[in-house]
């Protein structure tokens, strides 16, 4: 389908109630839709907003609101697009968006406006990317992360690293289109160039596994035995009281997830389980199950252990076990005693001591919980990849890279490389969107909201 053979419309503001509602229209019908659906005090002028009323098919007013016109090509779409901006009540915006749909635009699909946008050459498809995090971030950092890529610097980079792989394939082309003519570069150079670009896509590579884990927040289970005050310690980290307490052990049966700001701009998910013991009857060990799967799954383990008591065998399990993992180890209920914490071995020598009724503990806690985190050691601000996909593509490319490099150090003739050095071209290419599949776009753009 051309994206510019219809004209789509859809609300482009969340469900429920607010304020404001926004319907968008965008293609070719725009104008003309505004027209039918806008009684306005003034004819609609690019880029500026006009009061009056919204009407029905019938002529009947369903609201009254304010009218933006974006003449093409200067809107989000490239294309004339309407907003019309109403009350936020959800008959009003459903109503109008219907009113609009009558006059003659269809209901547009998941981030259509989006992939319009970038069928005009607005966004690459990394920029696009950005926009679907940037609509979904749930705390500063990833909206920080997301807005550096919306400005493009990481096409730009990409783009800079593909024109380079170019220009070798040029210098191939013509050394053997034209032999007599053209001498062959030098392996020696090849392999130099080669290596410069490669070693800006491994800096890329690992910048995403950093800011993957400030984007999508550091995942942590909260794992002891029971009774330890795992639950308690979840609530005084979440400041509320979001999980079951009691002083019979086994209360918590299943897991709980919240997410946790750290402080640091980073935010932690953080999972409550049930606590692990030899369970006495079968729903407790389905917690346990779970408890199980959350702790495999877990980059963090926050291991609470009763401080107050001596270590109980199930105590020097639960720590034993833990040993090989990534680890907050707090011993808790310090207001009660420390038996347990003066009894620890080696391997939990820097453990927490505290009480989940006491700030400072809590704190302590935190700022353990963000060293692991580790946000401040990524610099958002500049280019870096966003998605697995872009990962991937960059990883095909330093396959191909080291491929061409093998070629050029065993001695076999240079042009023998331009088979992988065009496939990491391409690799790189279908990462900015240059030579992306129409189905590939579809799975991309699926993952975004309806109006964006």
């Amino acid at each position: 389908m051309s994206p510019q053979s219809d004209t789509i419309a859809a609300i482009a503001t969340p469900p429920g109630r607010g304020a404001v509602a926004i319907v968008r229209v965008s293609g070719p019908r725009a104008p003309a839709i505004a027209a039918q659906v806008f009684r306005g005090r003034s004819v609609l002028r690019d880029r500026t907003a006009s009061f009056g009323a919204i009407v029905g098919p019938d002529g009947a007013t369903i609201d009254e609101g304010l009218a933006l016109l974006f003449v093409a090509p200067r809107s989000y779409t490239g294309e004339h697009v309407l907003e019309l901006h109403v009350h936020g009540a959800p008959v009003v915006a459903r109503e109008t968006l219907l009113a609009t749909l009558a006059a003659g635009a269809r209901l547009a699909e998941p981030g259509e406006f989006t992939r319009r946008a970038f069928y005009a050459g607005k966004l690459d498809l990394t920029q696009a990317e950005a926009v679907a995090d940037l609509v979904a971030a749930e705390h500063r950092s990833a909206a920080r992360g997301a807005a550096a890529r919306v400005s493009g610097g990481l096409a730009r980079d990409v783009e800079s690293l593909e024109a380079a792989l170019a220009r070798i394939l040029e210098e191939l082309s013509a050394a053997l289109d034209f032999p007599d003519e053209v001498e062959a570069p030098p392996a020696a150079a090849l392999l130099r160039e080669i290596e410069r670009v490669d070693a800006a896509l491994a800096e890329l590579t690992s910048d995403f596994e950093r800011g993957r884990l400030v984007r999508e927040g550091l995942s942590v289970a909260i794992v002891g035995p029971p009774n330890a005050g795992k639950s308690s310690l979840l609530n005084a980290l979440l400041g509320n009281d979001r999980a079951l307490v009691s002083a019979f052990a086994g209360t918590t049966r299943d897991t709980i997830e919240e997410t946790l700001g750290l402080g640091n701009g980073a935010v932690a998910r953080i999972v409550d389980t049930a606590g692990l013991r030899a369970a006495a009857e079968e729903l407790e060990s389905a917690g346990i199950a779970r408890t199980e799967r959350a702790m495999a799954e877990a980059a963090v383990l926050l291991v609470v252990i009763d401080g107050s008591q001596r270590l109980s065998a199930q105590d020097r399990e639960m720590l034993r076990r833990t040993r090989e993992r990534e680890r907050v180890v707090y011993f808790n209920k310090s207001d009660l005693g420390r038996a347990g914490f003066d009894e620890r071995e080696e391997a939990e020598h820097g453990a927490l001591l505290g009480s989940t009724r006491d700030p400072a503990a809590v704190a302590a806690v935190r700022a353990a919980l963000a060293a692991r985190a580790n946000a401040d050691a990524v610099d958002l601000a500049r280019p870096h990849l966003g998605t697995a996909r872009q990962a991937n593509a960059v990883l095909e490319a330093r396959r191909s890279l080291a491929f061409a490099r093998e070629t050029l150090a065993n001695g076999a003739p240079v042009d023998l490389a331009a088979g992988d050095l065009a496939a990491a071209r391409a690799a790189l290419g279908e990462l900015t969107g240059r030579a992306a599949s129409e189905a590939l776009l579809d799975a991309i753009f699926a993952r975004f909201c309806i109006g964006k």
